[in-house]
């Protein structure tokens, strides 16, 4: 998908105003796309939002008099533009926060119409460059699937309170300036959204770099048992309660055995798959391709989402939009028999 470009202005000059105000716009984007996707929950959603946000700031920018740093500006529009589009009440989520877990006997495939799901990124739409190992680990862990729908669950302004203030480490006194508001109505919005993901109690993941050895390993393993649908090695990398789900599906089932169940099952068609590294929301990440009907090589199937802590898998999120997400995350559309990318 090509990003799209801010509005052209008259003074085209490389280093008249003009120019100069694009290149401030433009070194933002990245963060502001990973505000906005943190808000929203969907990357599409945040580059509409980062690109409306780029509009209206063209069109307001000789009317800013600096008084705050265009960073700050530039997220005041975005907040707004991202509350406007909350306004309309979509609440992304995960197929847990929808419905109860089914189990592989008796499960039903229902498909839930847009917008519903949360949706996956690629780290690099949404996490800009940093030195600090400390601040990458943070914003990547800040990206996390878990995390996102977590933060569905918060009203916009405290879900906007928190990010700017635990994510992006923004004073109250700043946070208070962007929303119009007092300090004392800041802290306790961000009391209150705290107290909300407490009581959602999201578990911590390992995140996708740096990974240590054994975490390597264990992907590594993951990969030999998926590809050799070996369901005894697979189910032995998973914690007992980890959980699979399958948007745009509502299905979710939980536990070890009901997932090799399914995969022995009604998901039998993966046998074969061959599966390609990448990463999304800060943790690994599979495109994950099944053997082509007509023989020739490996067809997408789903990018499969995968959440790690404490040496085993707990997660596995398969989208299975592929004609979505494939492009998204610049993954080849087709793998030739050997597996490899045509």
């Amino acid at each position: 998908m090509e990003r799209a470009t801010t509005p052209a202005v008259e003074d085209r000059s490389e280093t008249g105003p003009a120019a100069q105000a694009e290149a401030g716009f433009e070194r933002y984007r990245t963060e502001l796309t990973g505000y906005c996707y943190r808000m929203l929950g969907s990357p599409f959603e945040a580059e509409d939002a980062v690109q409306d946000t780029m509009v209206r700031a063209w069109r307001a920018y000789e009317r800013f008099e600096g008084r705050s740093s265009l960073r700050s500006w530039l997220y005041r529009i975005a907040t707004n533009v991202c509350l406007d589009m909350l306004n309309a009440g979509n609440r992304r989520a995960r197929p847990m926060d929808m419905s109860q877990p089914q189990t592989a006997a008796s499960a039903v495939l229902r498909e839930q119409a847009e917008p519903t799901w949360l949706e996956p990124v690629p780290d690099a739409r949404v996490l800009p460059s940093v030195a600090d190992p400390a601040e990458a680990a943070v914003a990547r862990e800040s990206v996390r699937l878990a995390l996102i729908a977590a933060l569905q669950h918060l009203p916009p302004k405290q879900r906007s309170v928190l990010i700017l203030r635990e994510v992006l480490a923004w004073r109250a006194s700043e946070v208070a300036e962007l929303l119009g508001t007092t300090v004392a109505s800041v802290n306790s919005a961000l009391q209150r959204a705290r107290a909300t993901l407490a009581e959602r109690r999201t578990r911590e993941a390992d995140t996708a770099a740096p990974m240590d050895e054994e975490q390597q390993q264990l992907l590594e393993r993951y990969v030999r048992a998926f590809e050799g649908y070996d369901m005894a090695a697979l189910t032995a990398l998973l914690h007992e309660d980890a959980v699979m789900s399958m948007p745009p599906y509502d299905l979710w089932m939980r536990g070890a055995s009901e997932f090799s169940a399914w995969m022995l099952g009604e998901g039998a068609g993966c046998r074969g798959s061959r599966l390609l590294p990448t990463v999304a929301n800060g943790t690994p990440a599979f495109a994950q391709y099944r053997p082509d009907p007509s023989g020739e090589g490996y067809s997408p199937w789903a990018l499969q989402v995968i959440e790690i802590s404490e040496g085993r898998i707990f997660g596995l999120t398969s989208f299975l939009d592929t004609a979505r997400w494939f492009p998204l995350f610049d993954l080849p559309l087709k793998l030739d028999r050997e597996g490899h990318e045509l």
